[in-house]
């Protein structure tokens, strides 16, 4: 190399430099202003103990990288793509190994590998405060949707906790009280009698609108461009004509012309024709092939309309009041605002319960846009999990968005340090079936970068959850979160008796 070209690639670097610390004063500032405005927002609390790195993340990710995630790669440094839970000692690592390549500056401080890996150990901590301790090899814990049945079936939800089912979820949107507080007992005895730990999770239902009254001539399938009556009562309907009611019927009253409208989740899509006082017209757009059934109980969703109903209605008060003594987590559904949470937690202190652990669940766009205030104001008083409902996400912001939107509440949460759930459809054929998907199976090992995964209700929910008992660990050893783990490949065996005994473990940085 050549005196010239030395002296390009030493200013390059000098640059760079000056970029990397002028980006790490950035994110001071910025994760500073962030911090400023959740204590001044909420006053006097406690904070999650993520909260500064938290703060910082939001400050980095305002920036664009991409330039500067180049530079730094071809010389061999931390591109930070892998920032979530150490974002100023990862910046502060690149900056010192540069100044050190570009002749030997003051390091900026200390980086210690416990230091750098703290994050880890925060996710760890407030994983295990949500899902009791970790059982076996396995950290991603399973949860299992308990169905009816399991209310009068001990042999069944035994088979669900010795096959791997780490949390059992009652989904309070059916059954009843006495069925609840059965299914409890019997997750208890058979975590008892199977020697290892399992907690309740109990679902409020949130306020989920639905199809109540179908109106249809001859069981008659809906298609693209046919038209729906959405009404108040059946009797402002036609006689000839499609038409539902709803279980919110004040959704009515906020609906406009160009309004999108799914039905039956997402089976059915339309848009909003003209809105009246008694009766909203829908022309469908999107619909299956043959055609769709309109039928009762079927999930309806306003992805553009605010839901004028409260988050935390009587129904879910009188359910949470039944089992709150039983229960290990309460779900929330619909979340959307931090004043939903403050809602929740004042009832949870008036049972008795206030630092009950709580999971937010994830299903709306307002939810995702103030994911951050969520997160702080939940976690700051108990612990917290946040759940990718992707059923309702998907619906709500568009199936094209749902895998980017998944991996960006992934990358909130790590830097929170807030354990997410993965659920909705995760081998969903298997279960059902008995058969899985290529594509399932590859869904549920790409959930190992979560804290916990969840299958629903069917047939075969046995076997599924031994199956995510045997992949879990598999990748695990591969993968954890963003991070490729390059444990030794023995699929392909080489030879090579200089490197045989050689061993390497990160595990104590971590504990």
């Amino acid at each position: 190399m050549n005196v010239a070209h030395e002296a390009r690639e030493q200013a390059d670097r000098l640059e760079l430099l000056a970029r990397m610390r002028l980006l790490l004063a950035q994110v001071d500032l910025g994760g500073r202003e962030i911090f400023e405005r959740w204590r001044t927002g909420i006053g006097r609390r406690a904070f999650i103990p993520a909260a500064w790195n938290f703060a910082a993340y939001l400050a980095l990710r305002q920036i664009d990288l991409r330039e500067i995630q180049t530079l730094l790669m071809p010389l061999g440094l931390s591109s930070l793509g892998r920032c979530e839970g150490r974002v100023r000692p990862n910046l502060e690592a690149v900056v010192e190994a540069l100044a050190a390549l570009c002749g030997g500056a003051a390091p900026v401080g200390a980086i210690t590998a416990r230091a750098f890996f703290r994050g880890e150990r925060l996710l760890r901590a407030e994983t295990a405060r949500v899902f009791g301790p970790q059982q076996a090899d396995r950290a991603v814990r399973i949860m299992v949707t308990l169905p009816s049945e399991a209310a009068d079936d001990g042999d069944f939800v035994t088979a669900l906790v010795r096959a791997g089912m780490d949390a059992a979820r009652i989904n309070c949107a059916h059954d009843d009280a006495d069925a609840w507080r059965k299914m409890i007992s019997n997750v208890r005895a058979a975590a008892k009698l199977a020697g290892r730990g399992c907690i309740v999770y109990a679902d409020l239902a949130g306020p989920k609108v639905r199809t109540k009254e179908v109106h249809v001539r001859h069981d008659a399938r809906i298609r693209v461009g046919d038209h729906i009556a959405l009404v108040r009562k059946l009797n402002d309907a036609k006689n000839h004509e499609p038409a539902i009611t709803c279980t919110i019927p004040a959704v009515l009253d906020h609906l406009h012309a160009g309004d999108p409208v799914w039905i039956d989740d997402g089976k059915i899509g339309c848009l909003v024709e003209s809105a009246t006082g008694s009766r909203v017209d829908l022309c469908v757009t999107q619909c299956a092939d043959a055609g769709s059934r309109l039928r009762p109980d079927k999930g309806l969703n306003f992805p553009n309309t605010a839901i004028p109903a409260p988050p935390l209605g009587a129904v879910d008060r009188a359910a949470l009041a039944a089992i709150v003594d039983a229960i290990d987590v309460v779900g929330y559904s619909f979340v959307r605002r931090a004043s939903d949470i403050v809602i929740l937690q004042e009832e949870l202190s008036r049972l008795g319960r206030p630092v009950l652990p709580l999971a937010l669940k994830i299903e709306t766009l307002e939810g995702i846009k103030n994911l951050p205030d969520l997160l702080v104001q939940a976690a700051g008083l108990q612990p917290t999990a946040v759940m990718i409902a992707r059923g309702d996400l998907a619906v709500e912001i568009g199936y094209r968005r749902l895998a980017e939107m998944q991996e960006e509440i992934l990358w909130l949460c790590e830097a929170a340090s807030i354990p997410v759930i993965w659920a909705t459809q995760v081998l969903d054929e298997y279960v059902k079936t008995g058969i899985p998907t290529r594509a399932e199976i590859t869904d549920a090992a790409m959930a190992e970068r979560a804290e916990c995964v969840m299958l629903n209700k069917g047939v075969h929910v046995v076997a599924a959850v031994k199956v995510l008992d045997e992949i879990l660990p598999l990748m695990e050893a591969h993968q954890t979160k963003k991070t490729s783990r390059m444990r030794a490949l023995h699929s392909w065996p080489v030879r090579v008796s200089s490197i045989a005994g050689i061993q390497t473990s990160r595990d104590a940085l971590f504990v």
